[in-house]
């Protein structure tokens, strides 16, 4: 008979020697990963349990993008799915820049269970919360990134491909929007000629930085993935959590998901000077980047990610009624409209005045969704 769940975890935690830890389950959030806190005899560490089924596979190396497709959403957009080798690899890689990912002390990946280092409680938004200086913790993001700008392995681990970050997951992902919250915020289905055109102009919009080496990308860099570590130094003073999604992707993506955050607000004056400080950090690497080709690139994938993430956030709401995402999407949206004002994306401002009017863009902020 196949041992349960239960059996698993406490077989793990013997292994470990870990299985009279006291243990406090911390609160989900929107993945299907859950975490728990143990402590015994003084020591911390955090249990992470992601269930094998819980999500759709994650294709496998080599897969055309017609096999990613017929395997669904996770392998069609490049996520890792339940795959539990995926976060111990990523760890491994970012430690190994001297960054700081979680120590792993023990690992299961076949039934999705990993003892990891307990990072603490300092999360970047509830240290600013409390008056934390935020210019000096988004700098230091900013420098950890800049650590990360430089050609991605093809590997970061045997036998596990860092996936590119290709158009195919890219259009995916902005297909969110059109499938899922224009029945949220419209009350209709999206017209297969708005999807075909929403397509093809993030296709000619994207196509200028898919050419290029893509570089390690976190994917959810942000201040509720970020941890305050003051007492590391240079760049290790800001733990990283929650990337087992990483790709080889833009190096845009990761600084705009840190000043364009979904679930809080971020001056641009700050934005602005965290952008300025990674170039300066890039610069001091060896790595320069050009700043205007750069700001230009930075305002597509910050398009894209927002366009994915109203999409994302109306799933959310709709299909797994989570309804406090929909109480998020007028800041994501006011991102993505300042967005389009960039000259790179004059096509696609268009299509998004015509098809998602302003009004239904703000509208969920007093829940007047229709």
């Amino acid at each position: 008979m196949t041992q349960d769940r239960p059996s698993h975890i406490e077989e793990f935690l013997k292994t470990a020697g870990w299985q009279t830890a006291a243990r406090a389950p911390l609160p989900g959030d929107a993945s299907t990963r859950r975490y728990t806190r143990l402590t015994l005899k003084g020591c911390k560490a955090m249990l992470l349990d992601q269930p094998q089924t819980a999500e759709t596979p994650i294709a496998p190396p080599g897969a055309t993008i017609e096999t990613r497709k017929s395997l669904g959403y996770n392998a069609v957009a490049r996520l890792a799915g339940a795959d539990c080798a995926r976060f111990v690899a990523a760890a491994a890689y970012l430690r190994a820049q001297g960054l700081s990912a979680p120590e792993i002390y023990a690992a299961d990946a076949a039934h999705g269970l990993v003892l990891i280092e307990d990072l603490g409680d300092t999360l970047y938004a509830d240290v600013i919360a409390h008056g934390g200086d935020a210019c000096r913790l988004y700098r230091a993001a900013a420098e950890a990134l800049a650590r990360l700008s430089v050609p991605a392995p093809d590997k970061i681990a045997p036998g596990l491909p860092l996936y590119a970050y290709d158009e195919a997951a890219l259009i995916a992902e902005i297909d969110l929007l059109t499938e899922w919250f224009f029945p949220v915020g419209l009350g209709r289905p999206a017209a297969e000629s708005e999807i075909a055109e929403h397509r093809a102009l993030w296709q000619q919009a994207l196509a200028p930085y898919l050419q290029t080496p893509g570089v390690f990308v976190h994917r959810d860099y942000h201040a509720q993935n970020l941890m305050w570590l003051p007492e590391r130094k240079g760049p290790a003073c800001v733990g990283m959590i929650d990337f087992q999604d990483a790709v080889a992707g833009s190096p845009a993506y990761d600084l705009i998901s840190l000043t364009e955050d979904a679930r809080r607000d971020v001056a641009p004056d700050l934005a602005e000077a965290t952008a300025a400080r990674y170039l300066a950090a890039r610069k001091a690497l060896g790595n320069p980047a050009d700043p205007d080709r750069f700001r230009s690139e930075m305002a597509v994938f910050a398009a894209q990610r927002n366009a994915k993430i109203v999409g994302i956030f109306a799933r959310l709401h709709q299909r797994d009624g989570k309804t406090r995402y929909l109480k998020l999407l007028p800041r994501v949206w006011g991102y993505l409209t300042r967005d389009l004002e960039h000259p790179a994306l004059l096509a696609l401002k268009s299509w998004y005045e015509r098809c998602v009017p302003h009004e239904v863009r703000f509208a969920s902020r007093e829940g007047e969704t229709k």
